[in-house]
């Protein structure tokens, strides 16, 4: 396959697996417009963030306004005006509507605030006009399940005295509605919007700029120093570049895009299974999300749901990322020695110190961002001051400078990149504040106590169930959203620390990308491979085994999440744990020092599950049963390398 086929596809994977992505082609003067807003959009961000936000109304209001005159203009009405590459008045329309409802909000807020509450004919019907658009901008920006999803919560704003048992509730009108919805904090422009607002709209900016100065390439390449001459040496090269990409997107198809169209050729062509190559490069992918210091928005908000800086969330987040992509390592290795997969040979693969000499300047940033989260800067401030050290980093070397139009087009690039993210925070607000003011979210929380018969494990597994259930249309921002509301405070009722209540609500929002049947990250990646979905999906899970386990420990005990732990425990429960992913990974793969039947994996599951859990007792059994395989493998092999010589 060319490198312009390959690019072709990865192209054509996006925009059918990833919504965000399916724009509309502009050129000329609508291309001029569009490219106008966008700047501007990124310049009001930058301003506010240097000198200050505006009130919370106002700053959620302006950057909605914004985001759904883009909306309206790159995502048409009908997907077969994509290819036209011209406006339809319909969404010149629907743009104008978009940018004006909001900023009804801005031009008339003295006389909002001075009413508290109480709503005018006026005031009823812009806000009926935007909450409509809101949903019609979800529909063509996020999806149909997304937009059903906030249809049912709004349909039950209005069913409350027909509904049974302890749904029922007394009913709203929709004047209370909308008057609670569009002109409070509590809605649409809740806290959602207003994350969307500061923190993730400057990470998606800075994103854009890393992008910009070639600092995927600079993954990549270095990767490939790293490990690619190891056995299975590409697929791990997809695992640590696609960890590293993390950092720059927060999609995973679009992570699975942009590596893979890389990686999964070359994993092909060393000798591994097209569904076992998209399914590497999926379930690496998925993770990035995962990945401190820039996790996903869902990060931003968990921030703000839970009460504590951001820096602490990336601490909590450090040893379950670290233990996830061990464990995809380690699966990629024992099916490259079960298979005999060769890495590349050194000579072919570029020198690290070579790498980092001409490019390792790019990830000064990335330092800079950490640094100044662990000294206490606002993650706003520090985004800030990364996009600057993006820009000025590039021009250490002439090879990687940035020219003014780069500079230009990554203020539009970022404005872009953060509509989906924006629009799902707005569609968010409206569950959340239909929610608070129907208070079913306590009522369903009990429900799932009472459903679990009061027992921690049956409750976390359903709260599982149902953010992976809601991962098969809503985005990761909404779907945390919705658990973190509903099933969270289940949890939390019963005891688990609430970080480690939404961190667990968190992982499986995102793991869902890649849970079969509906994977989207999977069916991305074998898109590209040319493989079954489906199979690609499994082994991807198979893959990613660690996220389906690791929440369920550090609930019980989060040590793990660096909570009630001293340095010694985090240590101990980190090496542990990773003897346990040892373990469990080579239980998945089937290989360890040699191939395994079925009842020497099961043991290998059950030892790795052991050590992951952190204690003394559970460990030691763990260490001794796993100790005891691999000793018996090793004088296995030795015996059958004597005969054989």
């Amino acid at each position: 396959m060319s490198e312009k086929s390959t690019e072709q596809l990865a192209d054509e994977v996006l925009k059918k697996y990833d919504n965000e992505s399916n724009t509309i082609n502009y050129k000329g003067f609508m291309a001029k417009v569009v490219s106008a807003i966008a700047i501007t959009f990124s310049i009001f961000q930058l301003y506010t963030g240097a000198f200050g936000v505006l009130d919370a109304q106002l700053q959620r209001a302006v950057h909605l306004g914004f985001g759904m005159a883009l909306i309206f203009l790159l995502y048409p009405t009908r997907k077969k005006w994509l290819k036209s590459g011209k406006v339809h008045p319909l969404d010149i329309l629907l743009a104008i509507l978009g940018a004006a409802s909001p900023a009804y909000i801005v031009l008339e807020y003295q006389q909002l605030v001075l009413r508290s509450g109480t709503v005018t004919t006026m005031d009823y019907i812009v806000g009926s006009i935007g909450i409509l658009l809101i949903l019609e901008a979800t529909r063509r920006a996020v999806g149909k399940p997304m937009l059903c999803v906030v249809l049912a919560f709004l349909a039950y704003a209005f069913a409350g005295p027909y509904m049974p048992g302890v749904l029922a509730h007394r009913g709203l009108t929709p004047e209370q509605l909308v008057g609670h919805l569009y002109f409070t904090t509590e809605g649409v422009f809740g806290i959602p919007l207003g994350v969307s607002s500061t923190f993730i709209f400057l990470f998606i900016l800075f994103g854009a700029y890393l992008e910009a100065t070639g600092l995927g390439k600079f993954f990549i390449d270095l990767a490939n120093a790293i490990a690619g001459w190891s056995s299975g040496g590409p697929a791990k090269v997809a695992v640590i570049s696609s960890a590293l990409m993390g950092t720059v997107s927060g999609s995973s198809v679009a992570n699975v895009v942009g590596t893979g169209s890389f990686t999964i050729p070359m994993m092909k062509k060393l000798g591994y299974h097209k569904n076992f190559a998209g399914a590497v490069e999926a379930a690496s992918s998925t993770g990035g999300q995962l990945m401190p210091p820039v996790m996903g928005a869902a990060a931003f908000l968990m921030a703000e749901f839970v009460g504590v800086p951001y820096i602490d969330i990336v601490k909590a987040a450090v040893i379950p990322a670290l233990l996830y992509f061990t464990g995809i390592c380690l699966g990629v290795h024992f099916e490259a020695k079960r298979n005999n997969l060769k890495g590349v040979p050194r000579s072919q693969l570029p020198k690290i110190w070579t790498i980092l000499k001409e490019r390792g300047h790019l990830a000064l940033p990335l330092i800079a961002i950490v640094y100044l989260l662990v000294a206490g800067y606002s993650p706003m401030r520090a985004a800030l001051v990364a996009i600057v050290m993006s820009i000025a980093a590039s021009f250490v070397r002439k090879a990687t400078r940035m020219k003014p139009i780069q500079i230009i087009q990554g203020l539009e690039k970022g404005a872009k990149g953060v509509l989906g993210v924006l629009i799902a925070c707005a569609a968010a607000g409206i569950i959340i504040g239909v929610v608070t003011k129907t208070g079913v979210g306590l009522k369903l929380a009990s429900a799932l106590i009472d459903l679990s018969g009061g027992m921690l494990l049956p409750t976390m597994f359903f709260t599982m169930i149902t953010a992976l259930i809601l991962g098969m249309g809503v985005p990761t921002t909404a779907n945390y959203v919705i658990t973190a509301t509903i099933a969270a405070p289940a949890l939390i009722k019963l005891g688990v620390p609430v970080l480690a209540a939404h961190m667990f609500v968190f992982y499986f929002g995102i793991i869902a990308d890649i849970t079969p049947p509906v994977a989207l990250a999977a069916y991305a990646g074998a898109g590209i491979s040319g493989g079954n979905p489906l199979m690609t999906g499994v082994n991807a899970s198979k893959l990613a085994i660690a996220a389906f386990i690791i929440p369920y420990i550090f609930v019980v005990s989060p040590v793990l999440l660096m909570v009630q732990a001293t340095p010694l425990e985090m240590i101990m429960a980190t090496i542990t744990a990773v003897l346990g992913m040892i373990g469990l990974s080579s239980s998945m793969i089937g290989y360890l020092a040699d191939h395994c039947n079925v009842p020497v994996r099961v043991l290998l599951f059950v030892a790795g599950l052991l050590m992951i859990v952190p204690g003394v007792m559970t460990d030691g059994i763990g260490i001794v049963i796993f100790g005891s395989i691999l000793f018996w493998q090793m004088r296995l092999k030795k015996k059958k390398a004597a005969i054989a010589g």
